[in-house]
């Protein structure tokens, strides 16, 4: 579904799948990786990667990891929320303006429940694009909650001049071509600075008349930053990952007391905003 305001980017929510975005339209240029990302033999992160933003999550983060207790369980690669169909609440276009609320029912690996309320808005007047998620358990068990949002841009279109910088980065930031060669992973706290909000930025990019994509994160429920990049041909992407937790394993987690626990009726609120500036 094409969803844009009267300023901003153009973007292409995916209603068979969480109501993600695809394609991120900016001065007539789609900065998703598209098929510059790598293949881990999950179709269904396979299809959500190659976009500008996917949710990972509710039940499991990050890599497959087994689950204890069930014989060959193993919790999927970044959780089992993605492939599962929005059903679309309603959509409105006015005063310049770009609103839509979905429900997405999510059925976890372990057979349990969740539903993920999404609002998505883009205020006409700055060409801000608003993301709120309100992720409920609606099972008859208390299981922990885990969510990442991947902002995944395809490294072509970055130039010498673009960096990365937010008060979360070593010396408040370095080109984008940071560690290895060919492609590193990091993960930091990310503490509020402007508000309730941690802000990263990633410019800027000749390829889109110079501009910078500024990122908020709600730094209450998305406590830290990941970044990750891979220019291991073909692939070419680097994504923004905003995350609940840690980068270690569930385990690790589990024993320092850092899961989050939501009894069943229970929920948790997470959010984000982006804007090309």
């Amino acid at each position: 579904m094409e969803f844009a305001a009267a300023k901003g980017p153009r973007l292409m929510l995916d209603e068979t799948s969480l109501m993600d975005i695809g394609g991120c339209i900016v001065e007539g240029v789609d900065i998703a990786p598209k098929a510059a990302v790598p293949d881990d033999g999950d179709a269904r992160i396979s299809h959500s990667v190659q976009g500008f933003l996917f949710t990972c999550g509710p039940d499991h983060i990050r890599h497959r990891e087994p689950i204890p207790g069930i014989e060959g369980g193993v919790f999927p690669l970044h959780g089992s929320a993605a492939g599962h169909a929005a059903r679309i609440l309603s959509t409105t276009f006015e005063n310049g303006n770009a609103e839509c609320r979905a429900e997405i029912e999510v059925k976890t690996v372990e057979g349990l429940t969740a539903r993920i309320d999404r609002h998505w808005f883009i205020d006409g007047s700055t060409g801000e694009t608003h993301l709120r998620d309100k992720v409920t358990n609606t099972s008859d068990r208390t299981t922990p909650a885990f969510l990442m949002y991947h902002m995944n841009i395809g490294g072509k279109w970055f130039d010498d001049e673009t960096r990365l910088e937010g008060a979360m980065l070593e010396n408040g930031g370095f080109n984008w071509r940071f560690g290895e060669e060919l492609g590193d992973i990091f993960c930091v706290e990310a503490p509020a600075t402007q508000g309730q909000f941690a802000e990263v930025r990633l410019g800027p990019m000749a390829a889109v008349g110079g501009k910078t994509l500024r990122v908020r994160v709600l730094a209450e429920t998305l406590p830290h930053l990941q970044v990750w990049r891979n220019q291991k041909a073909p692939a070419d992407v680097l994504g923004i990952e905003p995350v609940s937790h840690r980068w270690v394993p569930r385990g690790e987690l589990e024993a320092a007391g850092e899961f989050v626990m939501l009894a069943p009726g229970e929920s948790r609120e997470y959010g984000l905003s982006f804007a090309f500036v």
